[in-house]
């Protein structure tokens, strides 16, 4: 996990203004909120919840030589006297949702809401049955499925606050392997807006979802906010700065193209039986040449975003081949 607590810092770094008081709901050894407080920016005080006695103790430890934070033995989804809060972390084992309408009461407007979720078989599709029963979301299946999970996540992170007659806006939300994790900030009303909605993979003109029933609701807006993705750099703490610096790269692409999943040379190959698949970089400049939006993707690095309709990336991918092909016969003759 450090890569994704090296991206925290980062994230607190690039958000530039204080968020003035922190608290991490499921602590743990407190390692995760630390480094935001210790690496971090603008934080007068954080405070640490953990359930387990004995870990509490472990936490004790940790903060003993910080005079900012405070350790709390409790359950996680009991709000605090400490509240409210300009930044609450969510970060359990399994599912966030007992612990998200207690984070949201605890978040000033204005304030930032950090949420992981480990469940994965469930957010991306492996297990339908379960995603429906514990987020009221159809997952989308297949290589598309971890994105898929994340815009779950959102889109149920909207439908908490709009219950609670707030918004969000994402600033950062990512999969990150074996989990996915959004910072979201919280709005003062209910928006009507929320671009949360179901695709029907029979008339969706993007890239090819598996199977034939509606997916979602998702949350199909951005997963980066660009002014935030400018302004990410790499902190001088971060345990993993080359891993880092690669993901930050990626995520620009993300958020230089706010449309919901993203093709694969390969897959698109396969799909148009096509004997090899074009270069990544090619494709992309055949579609910027040709007026679209284009860029690559942290959920796969071989994967690439898009505003093109299918019809033009197919067409593109055509074209590429078929330059390839003469090529090659030139070379043969």
């Amino acid at each position: 996990m450090a890569l994704d607590r090296d991206l925290g810092v980062a994230f607190v770094l690039a958000l530039g203004r204080p968020l003035e008081a922190g608290w991490e709901m499921t602590a743990a050894t407190g390692v995760r909120g630390l480094r935001l407080l210790q690496e971090g920016s603008g934080f007068r005080s954080f405070a640490f919840t953990e359930a387990h006695p004995r870990a509490y103790e472990v936490l004790r430890a940790n903060l003993s030589g910080e005079p900012r934070a405070v350790a709390l033995l409790g359950d996680g989804s009991v709000l605090p006297a400490e509240a409210p809060f300009g930044y609450v972390d969510v970060d359990p084992y399994g599912s966030p949702l007992p612990f998200l309408a207690t984070a949201l009461a605890a978040t000033r407007t204005g304030g930032v809401v950090g949420v992981t979720a480990t469940d994965m078989l469930v957010l991306a599709g492996a297990q339908p049955a379960a995603c429906r029963r514990r987020y009221g979301a159809e997952p989308v299946r297949g290589r598309l499925g971890p994105e898929g999970a994340v815009r779950i996540l959102l889109a149920v992170l909207a439908r908490e606050a709009r219950e609670r007659a707030r918004s969000i806006r994402p600033l950062l939300a990512y999969v990150g392997g074996h989990h996915v994790r959004a910072y979201v900030e919280l709005g003062p009303a209910a928006s009507p807006d929320d671009p949360v909605g179901r695709i029907d993979p029979v008339v969706w003109d993007g890239p090819r979802l598996t199977g034939t029933a509606p997916t979602g609701p998702l949350w199909l807006g951005p997963l980066v906010d660009p002014a935030l993705a400018r302004r990410l750099t790499v902190p001088p703490t971060a345990e993993r700065p080359r891993e880092l610096r690669r993901f930050l790269e990626l995520l620009a692409g993300d958020a230089a193209v706010p449309r919901p999943f993203y093709y694969e040379a390969n897959v698109l190959a396969s799909e148009l039986g096509l004997s090899e698949p074009p270069s990544i970089e090619a494709l992309l400049q055949e579609l910027r040449q040709s007026g679209y939006l284009a860029g690559r993707t942290h959920v796969r690095p071989e994967g690439l975003r898009t505003d093109a309709p299918r019809a033009a990336v197919e067409a593109a991918v055509r074209r590429l081949a078929g330059s390839a092909q003469s090529q090659n016969a030139r070379v043969r003759a």
